[in-house]
């Protein structure tokens, strides 16, 4: 029972850390999950939290505060990036360099240009050439690929000599480079383009799919996109046609359905291809883990699985950014809050019910971020 208790009580904390940012009056503060100011506006520059540390602009120069709105690392540099592994990207006097979350420089291998952290690791560069180091900032993966794209998940696309293959956090090697083009990796499954053949990889072994000549990346689900004779379709895990190539425009699956563009109109199907939201929207995008999907009306607003619209079509959901390092499952309902802008061109924070959840509007405002 104690045990329970603890870990109720670290699920509460953690959640009551999330901060979001938010422009009022002309100045920068964070809100809480229970719709308060933990941190009142006061700065006039700010970013989003991440990794417990937030950088924020006084008199010209960038420090880092906690959750509590105490300056933990003295504002004394000329541009920062974000934390991530306890360990951020500054500058200072034309030079850039790491620090910890002490403040403190931190000494890394040799490398041409500063890249962030994600989760346990950065990119290194030496010349044309790119390798992997690790939060002790020891070398992990030599100087060696042309690229490493940026990890999702434990994995990464890497290219040398033109050709692309997977490897893990670690370094190793999960897909062999000997492919033109290659997906990201799900459930050790992605998709790939060898000599002029699109197809999927299974445990090591490339499997071409006839006439394909597009594949989207695995989202949600055990679907996913592929095009054919210049019309997209859905295949499985396995390659096979779930749903016959006859849209023009599509997205992913999430919730069994997915938003398919009909005629100039968009709806969503299911997995057996068959409409279950009629197409008349402008446009719409996937459902969120809240059951929530964003759909268009000359404005957006939130349809259920159903296609009941639960929320009014009269809000517009991309944000013009002010400190955020976040990029493509904005628009949705994250954690039971959407946020969106008003016709008075005001932010806020949406629940699923449509109710306000602060009660108030923002100039600007970011997501939930700890």
């Amino acid at each position: 029972m104690k045990k329970i208790v603890l870990i109720l009580l670290f699920c509460t904390q953690f959640a009551f850390a999330q901060l979001a940012l938010v422009r009022l009056d002309g100045k920068v503060g964070y809100l809480n999950k229970k719709g308060e100011f933990a941190i009142k506006p006061q700065y006039d520059k700010a970013k989003d939290f991440s990794d417990g540390l937030a950088a924020v602009n006084v008199d010209g120069k960038w420090g880092f505060i906690n959750t509590n709105g105490e300056l933990a690392i003295p504002a004394g540099f000329d541009d920062v990036e974000y934390f991530n592994s306890g360990l951020c990207v500054v500058s200072k006097d034309r030079k850039r360099f790491y620090i910890n979350k002490k403040g403190e420089t931190v000494e890394t291998p040799a490398t041409d240009k500063h890249y962030d952290f994600e989760d346990g690791v950065a990119i290194i560069r030496k010349g044309e050439k790119v390798g992997l180091m690790n939060t002790k900032c020891a070398v992990i993966v030599d100087y060696k690929y042309d690229v490493i794209k940026s990890f999702e998940g434990d994995y990464a696309r890497v290219k040398n000599d033109g050709k692309w293959g997977i490897i893990d956090k670690t370094g190793k090697v999960v897909v062999e480079l000997q492919y033109e083009e290659i997906g990201n990796l799900y459930k050790n499954i992605t998709w790939a383009k060898s000599g002029d053949a699109f197809g999927l990889i299974t445990a090591g072994k490339f499997k071409a799919i006839e006439g394909v000549d597009k594949i989207w990346d695995f989202y949600a689900q055990d679907i996913t996109y592929a095009r054919k004779d210049k019309k997209i379709g859905f295949i499985d895990t396995k390659g096979n046609w779930v749903i016959e190539p006859k849209f023009d425009k599509v997205k992913a699956f999430s919730k069994n359905l997915a938003p398919v563009l009909v005629g100039k109109k968009w709806g969503y199907v299911n997995t057996s291809g068959n409409l279950i939201v009629d197409a008349v929207y402008d446009d719409a995008e996937v459902f969120s883990e809240d059951g929530l999907a964003p759909v268009k009306l000359k404005n957006w607003g939130f349809i259920d699985t159903t296609g009941k619209i639960i929320i009014p079509t009269e809000y517009d959901i991309t944000a013009a950014s002010i400190g955020s390092i976040f990029g493509k499952e904005e628009k949705g309902f994250i954690d039971g809050l959407v946020r969106v802008k008003n016709s008075k061109k005001k932010w806020g924070f949406l629940d699923t019910k449509g109710q306000l959840f602060t009660g108030e509007w923002f100039d600007n405002a970011e997501l939930f971020k700890q």
